[in-house]
């Protein structure tokens, strides 16, 4: 019995495992080309809900920038979120 019921959930994890797929739920990554006036903070603020340090970090750390300095013309790319 013990080895039905093994075989069984064996079979179900398998099952399970070949018919998963990736969550796309938060969405792709997406561009954003920096415009005059523009903060880390206020795009991560107008794209990321709740705190904007948050959004600030994860932005910084996709674009491997060094401190918040950013230039009108240069684009990021904004991670999911």
């Amino acid at each position: 019995m013990f080895v039905r019921i093994l075989t069984l959930a064996l079979v179900v994890l398998v099952a399970w495992a070949v018919l998963a797929r990736t969550s796309e739920g938060a969405g792709p990554e997406r561009s954003y080309v920096v415009q005059p006036g523009d903060t880390l903070w206020t795009i991560a603020a107008d794209n990321y809900a709740g705190d904007p340090r948050a959004g600030i970090w994860e932005i910084r750390q996709r674009n491997g920038l060094p401190g918040s300095l950013i230039q009108p013309g240069q684009r990021l790319v904004l991670p999911r979120g």
